[in-house]
Formats: C-alpha cells, structure tokens, sequence
C-alpha cells in the first residue's frame, strides 16, 4: 500500500504560521496541525520571505487546470467544424467542377409543380 503525499492549502498554510507568529510554540502547532515541526519551518521561512508569494502551490493551479481543460475542450470543437466545413467545401467545389464539365448551370429551384391528387 502506497502513502500518497498529503497536499494543503494555502489558507492552512497561512492559519498555522500566524499561530507560530502570536506565540504559540512549534511543537504545539506542530501537534495540532498533525504536521512535521520541519515542515513549520519552512513554510515559516516562505511566509517571512514574501507574503504575497508564499504558497504558491494549490492556490491557483487548480484554475490554471479548469482554464487549460476549457480551452482545450475548445480546440476539440472547433477542430471538428473546421473538419466538417472542409469536407462541405470539398462536395462543393466538386459539385462545381461536374457542371462545368456537364455545361450545365446549378440549379437552385426546387420543383415548382405541385402535385394534383384527386380526392376520392
């Protein structure tokens, strides 16, 4: 059985370094966030290096995934209609070519008789 590698956030992250930063102790946050005190340290270090990048890790890769996903879905589509109109051009443009051959213009009327039924 294999441990998978545990992920947080960055809003824990933030929460448990505040608490080592009002005074709590290492070891007591350590307990309590059920984390290793050289985990602490580093995310520590991270948030005293920069606040604003700290943590940068799950706080907005799941958006970039969504984005990445939406745009792709995106090229699949339009990937399909540029496919479809091909081949409508194609038909097209043969359809001209046997006229031109043939030397007869397109027609573009349907029939105009209407069919008479007599009526029992």
């Amino acid at each position: 059985m294999s441990l998978s590698r545990r992920k947080f956030t960055k809003e824990f992250k933030l929460a448990a370094v505040r608490r080592l930063e009002t005074g709590a102790s290492l070891a007591e946050v350590a307990r309590a966030c059920e984390v290793n005190p050289n985990v602490l340290h580093r995310w520590r270090r991270e948030f005293r290096d920069g606040v604003e990048h700290a943590f940068p890790g799950l706080g907005k890769k799941k958006a970039d995934d969504n984005r990445v996903a939406e745009l792709e879905r995106k090229i699949g589509q339009q990937t399909l209609e540029i496919d479809f109109l091909q081949r409508v051009l194609q038909r097209v443009e043969e359809a001209r070519m046997l006229q031109a051959l043939n030397g007869t213009a397109p027609s573009t009327n349907k029939s105009t008789k209407k069919s008479k039924r007599k009526r029992p």
